[in-house]
C-alpha cells in the first residue's frame, strides 16, 4: 500500500511566529490562540481544568501554571510513564473539545511510543538507580571547579585559566539540563549561571523543542532565524546566507547568552510585564565570588567574567547546536514524513545521536548525549538512559525503525551543511541509514 506524506506536524502555520521578537511568552499566546483549548488545559481531544491542581502538581506548579489554555498532549505523554496521572484526569474532565488537534503527531496504543513506554514502565520497576546519584555527583564537581578555576584566574590574572572555568561553566549548563527536565530541585539553578533561565528554557526547550523538534513549532528553530536557517526553505535564506552563515556562526554562538538577556530586557521594557525573578539573581553569584576573593578592581572582574560568559556562551552553541538534530538526513519542516506520523517516530527522524558519548556518563550528561531517549522520556535522569535501550532497540525491531547515530565530527559537518540545504527529503523510518 502506497505511503501519503506531510510536509509538517503542524495542521497551520503557528500564530507570531515571524514576529522580530520572539519570545517563549508570545509563543505560548500563540500556542493559546492557535490549540483549542478554550481557556483550559488540552489532552487529545478532551478538556480539562487543572486549577486547583496547580499547587499540588508533583513536578511543581509551573509547569500547569504556564501551558493554561494550550494543548499539553505531548508534554503530558513524555512527563508521565506511568499510569497514576492518566488514572487522575477523570476528576478534572470538564468536556470535548470542539476542534480537531492542531498538531498531527500520534499516540495510539498499539503505536511505538505508548508499546515503548509501557516496556519502559515495566523496565523502571528493574534498573539500578544508581547513576542517578551519579549525574548529582558530576554537576556538583563540575560547579565547584567552575569556581575553582575563576578563582585562580582572578588571583593570577591569567584568562586562560579564565577560558577553562567558561568550559566548566558550560558544562555545568548543559548538566543543568538533565535536571530541570525534573522536578523542581535546586541544580536546575545551576543553568541560571550564565545569563540564562531555567524557566524560559522549560518553555523554550522542554515544552517547544522537545515535543516538536526541527518544526515550525520549534523555537530552537525560530529564535535563530534570520541569521542560521536549518528549514531547507530558499525563502529564508539566500545563496550567499547559506554559506555566510557558516562564517559567522561562531560569533552567533559566542552571543547567545547575551542575546538571551537582551531580549528579555526588551520584552520588559516593551510589554510592560516583568520577565525577571529571584532566580535570576544566580547570573551574579560567580562575578560576586570573583570580587570577594579577587584582590583586583571590580572592572577587572566585570572583564573576566564577562570573558567567562563568552567563552561559555560559545561551548554551549557549539555543542548543543551540533548534538544531534541539524544534519541533512534528520528530518527539518518542509521534508516528507508518513502521514500520522507517531510520536516517537518523528522524534527519531529529527534526531541522530552522538555515537562517541556512548558509555561515558560524564559525556552524555555534559553534551545532549543519548539524546532520542532523552526525547522520548525526559523525566528521566541521564544516568539511567543507557539501560533502557534493550527495550527500545526491541521496539525499533518491530515497528521497523531504524535508530541513527554520527561521531560528533559528522555531526558539525552535517549542521553546515543544512545550514546549505535547500532541498527537501523524504523520510522513511526503515531505510537504512548510510
Amino acid at each position: 500500500m502506497a505511503t501519503n506524506y506531510i510536509t509538517t506536524i503542524s495542521k497551520k502555520y503557528p500564530s507570531f511566529r515571524d514576529e522580530p521578537l520572539k519570545t517563549v511568552y508570545r509563543w505560548l499566546d500563540g500556542k493559546r490562540q492557535d490549540d483549542g483549548a478554550e481557556g483550559l488545559w488540552r489532552i487529545h481531544d478532551t478538556l480539562y481544568d487543572f486549577t486547583d491542581f496547580i499547587e499540588r502538581h508533583p513536578g511543581g506548579p509551573e509547569w500547569l501554571r504556564l501551558t493554561k489554555g494550550t494543548d499539553i498532549t505531548e508534554a503530558f505523554e513524555t512527563h508521565h510513564i506511568t499510569v497514576r496521572a492518566e488514572g487522575l484526569l477523570g476528576k478534572y474532565k470538564v468536556r470535548e473539545t470542539t476542534t480537531p488537534r492542531a498538531v498531527q503527531l500520534t499516540f495510539r496504543d498499539d503505536g511505538f511510543y505508548r508499546t515503548l513506554k509501557r516496556r519502559v514502565r515495566d523496565k523502571l520497576k528493574d534498573i539500578d538507580y544508581r547513576p542517578a546519584q551519579r549525574s548529582k555527583l558530576i554537576i556538583d564537581s563540575m560547579l565547584a571547579a567552575a569556581f575553582g578555576l575563576a578563582f585562580l584566574a582572578i588571583r593570577l590574572h591569567s584568562y586562560a585559566l579564565a577560558t577553562v572555568s567558561g568550559l566548566f561553566v558550560c558544562w555545568t549548563m548543559i548538566s543543568a539540563h538533565n535536571f530541570f527536565h525534573q522536578r523542581d530541585n535546586w541544580r536546575m539553578l545551576a543553568f541560571n549561571l550564565a545569563f540564562s533561565s531555567y524557566r524560559e528554557w522549560r518553555i523554550s526547550h522542554a515544552l517547544s523543542h522537545h515535543n516538536f523538534p526541527n518544526s515550525i513549532l520549534d523555537l530552537e528553530i525560530s529564535y535563530f532565524e534570520p541569521f542560521l536557517c536549518w528549514l531547507p526553505n530558499p525563502s529564508i535564506k539566500s545563496s550567499v546566507k547559506r554559506i555566510a552563515s557558516w562564517l559567522y556562526g561562531p560569533l552567533v554562538y559566542s552571543f547567545l547568552f547575551y542575546g538571551e538577556f537582551v531580549k528579555r530586557l526588551i520584552e520588559t521594557y516593551e510589554t510592560g510585564k516583568n520577565t525577571f525573578f529571584l532566580d535570576d539573581l544566580v547570573t551574579l553569584i560567580l562575578p560576586t565570588f570573583m570580587y570577594v576573593v579577587g584582590a583586583t578592581s571590580l572592572w577587572e572582574v566585570i572583564k573576566m567574567w564577562l570573558f567567562i560568559v563568552l567563552v561559555a556562551s560559545f561551548l554551549f552553541g557549539l555543542i548543543g547546536l551540533n548534538a544531534a538534530h541539524h544534519h541533512p538526513k534528520a528530518v527539518h519542516d518542509g521534508d516528507q514524513i508518513p502521514v500520522d506520523i507517531d510520536f516517537a517516530v518523528y522524534q527519531m527522524a529529527a534526531v541522530i545521536d552522538r555515537s562517541d558519548t556512548k558509555g561515558s556518563q560524564f559525556m552524555v550528561l555534559t553534551s545532549f548525549g543519548d539524546h532520542c531517549l532523552h526525547h522520548l522520556f525526559p523525566t528521566l535522569d541521564h544516568g539511567i538512559l543507557p539501560q533502557l535501550y534493550p527495550v527500545f532497540f526491541e521496539t525499533c525491531r518491530e515497528f521497523e525503525t531504524v535508530y541513527r547515530e554520527l561521531p560528533w565530527l559528522q555531526q558539525i559537518i552535517g549542521q553546515h551543511k543544512q545550514l546549505a540545504r535547500v532541498e527537501t527529503m523524504t523520510y522513511k523510518p526503515s531505510e537504512k541509514f548510510i
